[in-house]
C-alpha cells in the first residue's frame, strides 16, 4: 500500500512538473520519505533519515514526510526537524501538489475522502499493477495504529477499479495486486450510497477484463473469509492460489484481547477449507509474539497453529507498543527477553518447515509469469502460488507465462529451466 501511495505521488507531481526519479541524492530537487508507523522502529529511523538528507541534499532541495507517521505526528515532525518542508498524511495523497510548494504545509486529515479521486497514471513496473480497492480501516485491533493514521474504511467505486486495471492491462500488465487493509470486507461502505458491490462481485468484474491473466490481493481478514469468498478464490482460474491469512496469535483468549473477532478454531477451520478447496494454494500469515499477557501456554497455541497449517511464508515480530492503541496501556507487558526467545523459537521452527516445503519443489513444474530482468543473464517471476522463480533468460521472456521445471531450491526462491516453450 505504501508503494502504491508512492506511485500515486509521483504520478500527481507529474501533472504539474516533469519530475524524474533519481538514484543519486545530490541530483534530487525533491526528497519524499514515505513512512510506516505499524512498529516503533521505522518511526525512530525517520528522524535519522531526515538528518542524513539534510547534510547530503543539494542546495534548495525540498524534503517531504508522507504516510502513516506523517498522519500521527503531523506538525511535531516540523517542530523536531524544521528542515522538513511539508507533511502529508496517508489519507491525503491526492493533495501532494497542494503542499509541495507551501513551506511547512501540513495536510493530515484522516476524515478526507479521496476514494473517488482519479489519480494520474504511473507504475514502477508496467508488467504488473498495484491497485487500491479501499482506504482506511474499520477494525479496532487493540495493538494497531492504522485506523488512527488512515481513518475509517471506504471502498473505492468498482467502476474506477475496473477502469484503472483495464488501463494497466493496455499498458502491458497481465497481473494485478488488489490492495486494502481488509480487502474481503470490500463494499462495507462507499462514499456514494448508490454503489452496491461486495468483494466476490468485484473479483468477478475484474476477471472479465480481457488480457488480465492473474489476480492477487492483500490482505484479507480471517473474520470475513466466508465460504462464498473461499469458493471464489478456489474456483476462479484468474485468481492466483496464494492467500495471506493474518493469524497474530494462536491463543483464543489473546485474540479476544487483541479484538481480532475470531477464535483459533475459526482460523484453523478457514485454513482447512482453503486446503480442501485449493490443495496447491500457499498460505502466509502474520504473527505477533509477546503481546501483553501472553503466557507460555498462549505461545504454545501459536506454535500449534504453525505446526498444523505449515505456512509457506511468515511475517513475525515482537509486539511493539504504539500510540493511540489500547494495548499500549495494558499493565501486563511481556518481558522483552522472553518475547525475543519466543520469537527466535517461532522463526527457527518455521525455517525448518519452509526448508521442507521448498525442498519438495524440486522437479515440480510451475507456471511462472516473468516480470523482472536480473543481472548476469537471469530473469525473475512468480509462480501462481507466489513463489519467486529465477531462470536463465532475456527480455523475450518478459510478460510471458511459461512452464518452469524447478532444479534448485532455497528458502527465498527457486531456480528452474523453461520447458516446452517455443
Amino acid at each position: 500500500m505504501n508503494s502504491r501511495d508512492s506511485e500515486h505521488m509521483i504520478a500527481e507531481l507529474n501533472r504539474k512538473e516533469p519530475y524524474e526519479l533519481t538514484t543519486t541524492l545530490a541530483e534530487a530537487d525533491l526528497i519524499i520519505i514515505n513512512t510506516c508507523s505499524v512498529r516503533e522502529k521505522p518511526v525512530a529511523k525517520l528522524f535519522s533519515e531526515i538528518g542524513v538528507f539534510k547534510k547530503r541534499r543539494k542546495d534548495g532541495a525540498k524534503i517531504g514526510v508522507c504516510g502513516c507517521t506523517a498522519s500521527h505526528l503531523g506538525k511535531d515532525i516540523i517542530k523536531r526537524a524544521p528542515v522538513v518542508d511539508f507533511v502529508l498524511g496517508a489519507r491525503n495523497v491526492s493533495k501532494i501538489n497542494d503542499v509541495v510548494d507551501t513551506k511547512h504545509a501540513v495536510e493530515i486529515s484522516t476524515d478526507y475522502d479521496e476514494s473517488s479521486y482519479d489519480f494520474a497514471e504511473y507504475r514502477s513496473n508496467s508488467l504488473k499493477a498495484m491497485v487500491n480497492i479501499s482506504i482506511g480501516c474499520d477494525k479496532s485491533c487493540s495493538f494497531c495504529i492504522v485506523p488512527a493514521t488512515r481513518g475509517d474504511e471506504i471502498s473505492i467505486p468498482s467502476t474506477l477499479i475496473v477502469g484503472e486495471i483495464a488501463k494497466a492491462v493496455k499498458g502491458g500488465a497481465k497481473e494485478v495486486m488488489l490492495l486494502g487493509q481488509n480487502v474481503n470486507n470490500y463494499g462495507r461502505r462507499f462514499g456514494s450510497d448508490d454503489e452496491k458491490c461486495d468483494f466476490v462481485e468485484l473479483l468477478r468484474k475484474i476477471s472479465s477484463i480481457d488480457g488480465l491473466e492473474r489476480i492477487r490481493f492483500t490482505s484479507p481478514h480471517p473474520l470475513h473469509m466466508d465460504d462464498k469468498f473461499l469458493e471464489e478464490f478456489a474456483s476462479n482460474p484468474k485468481i492466483c492460489k496464494q492467500i495471506h491469512v493474518p493469524l497474530q496469535s494462536g491463543s483464543t483468549s489473546l485474540l479476544k484481547e487483541m479484538k481480532r473477532g475470531y477464535s483459533k478454531e475459526w482460523f484453523l477451520d478457514r485454513c482447512r477449507k482453503i486446503r480442501e478447496l485449493a490443495p496447491d494454494a500457499s498460505i502466509s500469515t502474520d504473527i505477533i509474539v509477546g503481546f501483553p499477557g501472553e503466557s507460555d501456554d498462549d505461545f504454545e497455541e501459536t506454535i500449534d497453529v504453525l505446526e498444523r497449517v505449515r505456512f509457506e511464508q511468515l511475517f513475525s515480530f515482537k509486539y511493539s507498543p504504539r500510540p493511540h492503541t489500547p494495548a499500549a496501556e495494558y499493565q501486563n507487558q511481556v518481558d522483552p527477553t522472553v518475547a525475543s526467545e519466543r520469537l527466535s523459537r517461532l522463526q527457527a521452527r518455521h525455517t525448518e518447515i519452509l526448508d521442507e516445503i521448498m525442498d519438495a519443489q524440486l522437479g515440480t513444474i510451475h507456471q511462472v509469469y516473468f516480470d523482472e530482468l536480473k543481472p548476469n543473464g537471469r530473469i525473475a517471476g512468480r509462480s501462481d502460488d507466489g513463489k519467486l522463480v529465477f531462470v536463465e533468460g532475456s527480455e523475450e521472456l518478459l510478460s510471458q507465462i511459461v512452464p518452469v521445471k524447478i532444479s534448485k531450491a532455497s528458502r527465498g526462491a527457486l531456480d528452474g529451466i523453461v520447458v516446452d516453450h517455443p
